[in-house]
């Protein structure tokens, strides 16, 4: 990519955080001078021959580590998994300490958004526990400010630590203010790492 681009990194089972994922690289394409780069993980599984292919027959690619250490800005998503990120988005992270020696994500900003099939099915916890790796690497975390009004509206998600989706009864449409909620995040994100960005 010739102009610098957050990294929308995330895992989505049966839709909604990928849904989520598209509407924040919405908000993203809204700067000038950015881009988004879509991209998930692949699943992991017990068993241990269990293998996927290089690239996943649908959707985003699979992200490398050389993605994740040259993006300006990230925003990582996940569906709630009791309260905390899925598995397989964390198996990605844990593999991230050369990252971590090198100071790559250092000064870059980051947010972090999820999906759950519950109201208080811990949309709030997963969230929090998204950004600890985060904190970790140095990045700045960017939450969802109280003045978007949206955040005050919402009958479904949204928090201040940043974007979240209720699934009712499995649906993976997000409702309107759940749309805001996420391309403002998307916007914010990238001008954040336009002023952030070092020469």
């Amino acid at each position: 990519m010739d102009n610098p681009y957050i990294l929308i990194l995330y895992y989505s089972v049966n839709g909604a955080t990928a849904t989520m994922a598209k509407h924040i690289a919405r908000g993203v394409h809204t700067v000038a001078g950015i881009d988004a780069l879509l991209r998930t993980v692949p699943p992991i599984s017990p068993k241990t021959e269990a293998t996927e292919p290089a690239i996943p027959k649908e959707g985003a690619v699979y992200c490398t580590k050389e993605e994740l250490a040259n993006c300006s800005g990230l925003a990582l998503g996940s569906p709630t998994r009791f309260g905390n990120m899925a598995s397989a988005l964390k198996y990605f992270l844990d593999g991230t300490s050369d990252l971590w020696l090198s100071g790559n994500l250092i000064d870059k900003p980051a947010s972090v958004f999820t999906s759950t099939a519950s109201l208080h099915g811990g949309q709030e916890t997963t969230l929090t526990s998204m950004m600890l790796p985060l904190l970790h690497h140095g990045m700045v975390i960017a939450g969802t400010p109280y003045s978007n009004e949206a955040l005050q509206a919402t009958q479904t998600g949204g928090t201040p630590y940043g974007p979240s989706h209720h699934s009712i009864q499995g649906t993976t449409e997000l409702s309107q203010h759940e749309r805001e909620l996420c391309e403002a995040q998307g916007k914010r994100l990238a001008s954040l790492a336009l002023a952030l960005r070092k020469p």
